[in-house]
């Protein structure tokens, strides 16, 4: 029997967000600067001004948290522990994914505008991503992003690996959103690049200051249908 292959065999944890007044301009996140042990990190507080779960940061006062079950990490390529290469971002960019747990909320206090976008990989399971005008889901729905499969090592770059090459997707919405929720299933969609004020992922801004090196271990896992039902690959 065939085994199938997640983005990254064992889990870490973490990521949640924070805000403070609308925000027009565009954010990108590329996650290059939580550093972790051994790649897996949480971003947690890190783009509110705090700190990931293993201690990288301050990083920039974003005002954005997630919950702790995101997980950053890198890509074989770059020599990263994840089943998943050629991570847009630029330089020490990484993936983040999800595990198990009450939900893969990211909260944007201070809210943002315009759209919201990112590029992903999802070869075995498709998703949806939904934005809503409130904190932690709630208010309005903005907008919903349905996320068809990807191709699984669609090019000579991907190493082998499963979860590349990645696809960009985003969307426009009217209003400002304060959350964003990423549904599906666990450990079996990466994301990467993750761009708040534009639906053109990298939305030609300049990425989060980076720190220090790359290196990573796990992938995204979120995906399928919209609010939260998560199985264990």
């Amino acid at each position: 029997m065939t085994m199938r292959k997640t983005l990254f065999g064992t889990a870490a944890a973490t990521a949640l967000l924070i805000a403070s007044q609308a925000n027009a301009t565009t954010i990108v996140l590329n996650f290059a600067g939580l550093t972790g042990g051994s790649g897996e990190e949480g971003p947690l507080n890190y783009y509110a001004g705090g700190f990931g779960s293993a201690g990288s940061g301050p990083g920039p006062s974003y005002g954005i948290t997630f919950p702790s079950n995101v997980i950053t990490c890198g890509g074989r390529d770059t020599g990263g522990g994840c089943n998943s290469a050629e991570v847009p971002g630029g330089t020490g960019a990484k993936l983040i994914y999800f595990l198990g747990g009450g939900g893969d909320t990211m909260n944007v206090a201070g809210g943002f505008t315009t759209g919201f976008s990112f590029d992903y990989s999802a070869v075995f399971d498709t998703g949806d991503v939904t934005v809503y005008s409130g904190l932690n889901n709630t208010g309005t729905l903005l907008a919903t992003l349905v996320l068809p499969l990807t191709p699984n090592d669609g090019n000579s770059g991907c190493d082998g690996t499963n979860f590349c090459p990645y696809e960009p997707i985003g969307v426009t919405f009217a209003g400002t959103a304060e959350s964003v929720d990423f549904g599906g299933v666990a450990n079996e969609v990466a994301f990467a690049d993750i761009t708040l004020g534009s639906a053109t992922a990298g939305g030609g801004a300049v990425p989060e200051p980076l720190t220090l090196s790359l290196f990573g271990t796990g992938l995204a896992g979120l995906a399928a249908l919209r609010r939260r039902r998560r199985t264990q690959p």
